[in-house]
């Protein structure tokens, strides 16, 4: 059970992978390099239904995330890197606290457990996995929620987010100290990613309105069980598109020891690289190549029932493996994409986040996540983050007059009014300009 669990966590190219009273702060805490969660966290069978039911709905989220992004016109050529775990844990959390149809949305996109009880011991089972710790390779995954100083949140909430998701509160000033509390988030992302990813939260993310961000953060770095001889790598063609290359270092293990997991069918291979491990989890990258250049062969083959069937029929044998050495960093705003998979409620002023705060004030402005992969002759770096950042609706009888500022530049018409006709039409770049 492990093995699948982790095994499918991290898709998309690489596939491994209580305190809100003014005044008063806690620290974020993770489990990290800790064999157990973090006090006052369930400690539930990590191959229990829940871990099992989550890490399902997990993948079947994955897949749906990853073709959304594929299609995508502008990821067209574009490389594709993400955590699924990171986004859907951080998603769970801002899940608990929802209701209605807000809610129904959330756990359809996320595929999450209707069930309470398993969908609460599943993260927590599968917490529990990431952070067991190993002395062959580093995996850790932590939450946080950061909340405006003087907001009452709901204390069943705030418990809830610690008790089952690890998710320790730290009291900020995010309304009036925007930036000085984005740089605090910031930084907590950055130093549980070996600083790998930075500046999750953009500049202009938090402001006078933002009343909570919940973040995630997942870290992986692993050795090759059969490392790739870095005096056997050279400089090779790699086919972009039909009658298009690039040259790129490609490793090579091609000896008698070269064995691996390995499945084929008519139309894709598909090879099981497995990370060196001691007392913890096994981990893997798995590729699935497509014989031919059409990449949608593989992207089809996403699908958990498909998957399953491929890692069924894998055998261990020798393979000659030519494999590129890359680094990918990528960074998505999710507003979009989610909506459009079919949470667009939780985004809009139709929102209800009432678990949270006992009111229907707050709705979610902004999703990021970053994500950052190295691959190279001794093995993998992988590090994602998640924020989640929860904003205040416009309070009634508030002045919501707009602010029309063309400091920037800007298109212009001229129009004629009857008929709609445009006459003239331009753009001003500079002013001054001729």
């Amino acid at each position: 059970m492990n093995r699948r669990i982790i095994g499918l966590l991290l898709l998309a190219g690489l596939i491994v992978l209580g305190c809100i009273a003014p005044g008063c702060i806690d620290t974020p805490q993770t489990t990290s390099g800790q064999s157990a969660p973090p006090a006052g966290q369930e400690t539930p069978d990590p191959a229990a239904e829940g871990a099992g039911n989550v890490s399902a709905g997990n993948n079947r989220f994955a897949a749906d995330l990853y073709r959304h992004l594929a299609s995508d016109p502008e990821s067209a050529g574009k490389n594709i890197f993400f955590s699924p775990y990171s986004i859907s844990t951080a998603l769970a959390i801002t899940y608990e606290g929802a209701r209605g149809t807000t809610a129904d949305e959330i756990a359809s996109v996320l595929h999450l457990p209707v069930n309470e009880s398993l969908r609460r011991t599943g993260f927590a089972g599968l917490d529990a996995v990431l952070n067991h710790g190993d002395r062959n390779y580093t995996l850790r995954s932590a939450n946080a929620l950061w909340a405006q100083e003087t907001y009452p949140f709901l204390p069943e909430y705030v418990d809830t987010a610690a008790r089952w998701y690890g998710a320790n509160v730290t009291n900020l000033d995010l309304a009036g100290d925007s930036e000085a509390s984005r740089q605090t988030i910031n930084r907590w992302v950055e130093e549980k990613t070996e600083d790998r990813i930075r500046d999750l939260l953009p500049p202009g993310s938090i402001d006078s309105m933002t009343r909570l961000v919940i973040t995630n953060a997942i870290y992986f770095n692993g050795t090759w069980v059969k490392q790739f001889d870095p005096a056997e790598t050279t400089e090779e063609e790699f086919r972009v598109a039909p009658g298009e290359t690039v040259r790129v270092p490609m490793m090579h293990r091609t000896d008698e020891d070269a064995i691996y997991g390995y499945a084929e069918t008519g139309t894709l291979q598909v090879l099981e690289m497995p990370y060196a491990h001691g007392n913890g989890t096994e981990l893997s990258m798995l590729v699935l190549l497509p014989r031919e250049d059409n990449l949608t062969v593989a992207e089809e083959a996403l699908d958990a029932e498909t998957l399953a069937d491929l890692r069924d029929s894998m055998t261990d044998r020798r393979v000659r493996v030519v494999f590129p050495k890359f680094t990918l960093e990528t960074e998505y705003s999710l507003l979009r994409a989610l909506a459009a998979m079919g949470m667009p409620t939780a985004f809009s002023y139709d929102a209800d986040f009432s678990g949270m705060d006992g009111t229907d004030m707050l709705f979610v402005s902004e999703v990021v996540h970053k994500a950052f992969v190295d691959v190279s002759e001794e093995g993998t770096e992988a590090a994602a983050a998640t924020g989640v950042v929860m904003n205040l609706k416009a309070a009634p009888g508030e002045d919501t007059t707009p602010v029309f500022r063309a400091d920037h530049p800007f298109v212009f018409l001229i129009v004629e009014e009857d008929s709609g006709t445009i006459l003239f039409a331009g753009r001003v770049a500079n002013p001054e300009g001729s």
